[in-house]
């Protein structure tokens, strides 16, 4: 519902593109497109994928129109070989809303190339830093890195129905050692968050919606972390942002 609902988060979003440089195109690691291989969209056509079930049908017919860039896909497949990483091309992939819900309101036009991008559910975080890595060389080109995924994502704690319910003290503790951790740039330590971080396995009992943080971590190729946005809905789904480099 962040595609359509005003919310801190959305709002937030509906500003961020502008603020930035345009980029020539985006590529988006995303927590709803998993594969146990690095796998990189290739399709010049991608269409909308509606990934959710449950919600109204007007969410449903949202088209997200934005072209892709099959040359440049290769380019990052290449490139992820090329530094030891399993890499593939999938060239029917569409966009998630991982994908276009938060594009939509960064960049309504649906004019900038977008690059889907797969995050393994079963991976590590230093695997997920290993492939940003391998892309820090897009940023000097224009092209955008965004992680999609979400900062404490556990849906079967929310606190449904009630979107100001206030934090509770595990996704809290766990939210703020992640921002100290980020802030310091210690990445020793985020590395090792499933171990060292309170609360861990309840802020993330899966570990998708935490992994493109690490890819777009590494993207950043050691810049220092800003946080840029932090909200929360229905108890304990933290929406903060962050900017690397």
């Amino acid at each position: 519902m962040l595609a359509v609902e005003d919310s801190p988060a959305g709002r937030f979003l509906d500003g961020l593109g502008a603020a930035m440089p345009r980029p020539r195109a985006i590529v988006v690691a995303s927590a709803h497109f998993t594969a146990p291989r690095a796998s990189v969209g290739a399709n010049s056509h991608p269409a909308t994928v509606h990934d959710f079930n449950g919600f109204p049908d007007s969410l449903h017919q949202i088209r997200y129109p934005a072209p892709g860039d099959r040359p440049l896909a290769e380019d990052i497949a290449r490139g992820l070989s090329a530094a030891g990483l399993d890499a593939v091309l999938l060239p029917d992939q569409g966009l998630d809303h991982g994908v276009w819900v938060p594009l939509r309101r960064m960049y309504p036009q649906a004019d900038v190339p977008v690059i889907p991008l797969s995050v393994n559910p079963r991976g590590t975080a230093s695997e997920h830093l290993a492939i940003g890595r391998a892309l820090a060389p897009l940023r000097e080109t224009g092209v955008l890195v965004i992680g999609s995924g979400g900062f404490v994502h556990n849906l079967g704690d929310l606190a449904w129905g009630d979107r100001d319910a206030p934090m509770p003290g595990w996704a809290s503790a766990f939210a703020n050692w992640m921002r100290d951790r980020l802030a310091a740039g210690d990445t020793d330590a985020l590395l090792a968050w499933d171990r060292l971080a309170p609360g861990a396995r309840q802020a993330h009992p899966t570990v998708e919606h935490l992994m493109p943080l690490f890819v777009a971590l590494g993207a950043g190729h050691g810049s220092a972390v800003r946080q840029i946005h932090e909200s929360v809905e229905f108890g304990s789904l933290a929406l903060d942002a962050f900017a690397i480099g």
